[in-house]
Order: structure tokens, then sequence, then C-alpha cells
């Protein structure tokens, strides 16, 4: 018998983390197929290097491919470590490709992060798979709810924890500085003025602690792309500091994980990477200095008992989270992907019924036409064809293969010719 394999299909190098450690989770013997999307943010070999996670088979395809796709389809399961929009397109088309099917692969989808904005925008993109993660007793009883309320059936939410939460207990360590490092996010804050006031008051911190070491954890190198866009890289701004930046301020890379092992206090705006450190038991703060907001994402830890500013840092602020409002978030289980394994072999234990997403030509048609298109698909789920001899439509698909030919050549420009000068900081 071949052995199992469950694949993995991912647009960015976030999604790929999440994903594969989902896979990881919920088959652990199972073979791990790659496949990854061609899109801006298609991750690189540094990013995948330092995710860690290596899969038996890897291809990068676009979207469309994937529904003559014979190796997807022979899998016993799916995850879609996608945007809600691709989710959808993806689980439209794959249902009417496999329609007649003795057998198909479980599909299963879910979250990266924290849900704290278009809650019901990002899950029903991702309604009518066979298994939807909430990563915590809140997000699960959301969903659900939400389900319920527009006939989706809700049993198809099944309660986890964000899948990469592990890692050693914290203990200071005297054999080394008192370390805190900031978890650097593309896009939050947003704008020149504020990524530079926020690195300023990081450097200020070094000065005022000499003695502790002062990490900025970078997502990537300049010219790669994540998740979302960075437009005002660290990487670039610390040469704009008002003073030089002091000795033990350093800007690293590598896994977040293995960041953590040496850090005492985490200090972020929202990014994920708080709870990673909160289920380590490591002191962590959500940064206030530029407000509590949704959109910044840190309204999300408003009952954490986690809120700080760098003036309460500066004071000795060692924030640790409120228990009760920890376990709610799914932090600190001991097997939070128990349920999800045990949903997998009954689903893989009877006939699964057609992937029916909620939304269908019928209920939403002018919204997932759109949505499909943009994906490289038409209605019936199947490739666009592009055709150099007529219509509006033709031509607009020409014009937006050329903008991403011409996208394409100037990151490489980026990579090749730019980044190389700016990687110095990363290596410190």
């Amino acid at each position: 018998m071949p052995p199992r394999r469950i694949a993995v299909i991912a647009d960015s190098d976030t999604r790929w983390k999440w994903g594969a450690s989902v896979a990881r989770q919920i088959a652990p013997e199972h073979a791990l197929d790659a496949v990854f999307l061609r899109t801006r943010a298609t991750p690189t070999e540094r990013q995948l290097a330092e995710i860690g996670i290596e899969p038996d088979t890897r291809r990068e395809v676009t979207a469309a491919e994937l529904v003559d796709d014979e190796a997807l389809g022979e899998a016993d399961a799916v995850v879609m470590a996608t945007v809600g929009g691709t989710t959808l397109a993806l689980t439209h088309s794959l249902g009417i490709a496999w329609q007649g099917r003795e057998r198909r692969p479980v599909t299963v989808t879910g979250y990266v992060g924290v849900v704290y904005e278009k809650m019901v925008d990002g899950l029903l993109t991702r309604a009518g798979t066979d298994v939807v993660l909430a990563n915590s007793a809140y997000d699960a009883e959301r969903f659900r709810s939400a389900f319920a309320s527009v006939g989706v059936d809700p049993e198809t939410v099944v309660e986890c924890a964000l899948p990469f939460l592990g890692g050693e207990p914290y203990a200071p360590c005297a054999d080394r500085p008192f370390t805190l490092t900031f978890a650097v996010q593309p896009s939050v804050p947003k704008g020149r003025e504020a990524r530079l006031q926020l690195l300023e008051r990081a450097a200020a911190h070094a000065r005022r602690y000499p003695d502790r070491l002062v990490l900025i954890k970078l997502r990537s190198l300049p010219g790669e792309h994540t998740t979302h866009v960075e437009a005002n890289p660290y990487q670039v701004l610390v040469e704009e500091l008002a003073e030089p930046a002091p000795g033990n301020l350093q800007l690293v890379y590598g896994n977040m994980a293995e960041v953590l092992d040496r850090t005492d206090l985490l200090v972020t705006v929202s990014s994920t990477a708080a709870l990673e450190s909160m289920h380590r038991g490591i002191p962590t703060a959500i940064l206030t200095d530029f407000g509590v907001r949704e959109a910044h994402g840190n309204h999300y830890f408003v009952h954490s008992g986690c809120l700080a500013s760098w003036d309460d840092l500066d004071a000795g602020a060692l924030p640790r989270p409120d228990p009760v409002w920890a376990g709610r978030q799914g932090i600190g289980k001991s097997d939070p992907y128990g349920a999800a394994r045990a949903r997998l072999a009954v689903l893989r234990g009877g006939v699964l019924p057609p992937l029916r997403p909620y939304y269908s030509p019928r209920r939403a048609g002018a919204y997932l036409g759109g949505i499909l298109e943009r994906n490289g698909f038409d209605e019936e789920g199947r490739p666009l064809v592009v055709s150099l001899g007529g219509g509006a439509g033709s031509v607009r698909a020409v014009v937006r293969r050329v903008a991403r030919s011409g996208a394409k050549s100037l990151y490489r420009v980026g990579r090749e010719r730019v980044a190389p000068t700016l990687r110095r900081w990363g290596a410190a």
C-alpha cells in the first residue's frame, strides 16, 4: 500500500508555516507534499529554511492548474493554507473537478493567527471545506454560531490551537544577558514615521539598559515578500536613527521558536509571536504606544493583562497574561489537535459528500465570479482561457500577465542588486 499523503497548498511563508505545522499535528505519519502557489508572496528558499519544515515533495503551480492535478486528487488530505478568496475558489473548483470520484481528499482550512477583523468575511469564504480549524475555544464558539445562522454545518468547525505553540517552558538564565525581543510585523504600525519612532524607543531602551540585549526579530530580507507588504523595513530605518544604534541593539533573522529560546521579554504590537511567548510563560508586552486599535490588531489583547507602553518597559514592567484569558485562546493545552485527528479519521472512514461552498453562483454569483476570475477560474471551475484574439476580458488577462511579469523583474532587481547591500544588518 502506498504511504498516506497530506498536501499543503500555501501562498506565502507564514501560511506555509501554519499549514505544514497543522499537517504535522493532524497527520504525523503521512508524507508531506508542499504545493506553493505562484503569487507575489511565494516563499523564497531562505524563508523556507528559516521555517524549518522539510516536505517530502514540493512544487510551484498556479491555483487553476490544481483542478486537473491527479497527485492532489489522490492525497488523503489537503490543507488549504491560503487567503479566504483563494480557499473559496479552490473549494468551488476542486469540488466540481472531484464530483463523481469514488474517493477524494479530506479538505482542511483555518486561520494563520488570531482572528481580529473581518471574521464573517473570512469565515464564509472557508465554509464548505470538510474541516475548519479554530485556534481557540473563543474562535470555535464564534465560528459555529456564524455557520449555524447561515445554514452551514457548525460541526465542520473543530477547536484546536495555533500549531506552532510549543517549546521549552521559560526559565531565566544567568549565563546570558537579559534579552528583550521585539517581534516585527510587516504592516503594523504603518508609515515610516511610526516605524522609525518604534525603533528609536527600542534603541533608547537598549541605551537605558546596557546590560540587556535588545533584538529586533525581522521577518524578511529587503526585497522578499511576506503575507503583508513591508513598505518601510527596519533594516533601512536603522540607518536613520537620530544617534547610532547601540551595540546591544541587534537585528536578527531566524526561526521564531529559536529566538524565543533566548528571550526574557517579548514585545510586539500584535504579532502571533505573542501567543507563542505566552504559551512558554515568557513575559509578553503588547505595545500601546500607537493606541489600542482595531487597525493594529492589539485590541484582541485587551483582556490579556499584557498591554504596556515603552515607558512601562523602561520602568521594568514584565507583563504576564491573565490565566483565564490565556486558556480561552488555546494557550497551555496539552494536546490541542486530538479532536482534529479524530475528526480526520472519521471522515477518512466514510463516504465524503461533495464540497459545497457557502458562496455559490445562485447565492452570490457576482461576488463569487470576481473571486474565481482573480484566481484564474471560470464559473464552471475550469482554468480561464486567455485568447489574444477577442474581447475586453482577454485583453485584461494579457495586461495582468504583463504587469505580473514586470513586477517579478523589479523584484529580482531588488533582491539580487539592492538587498545584498543591506543584509549585513541581518547578519548581526
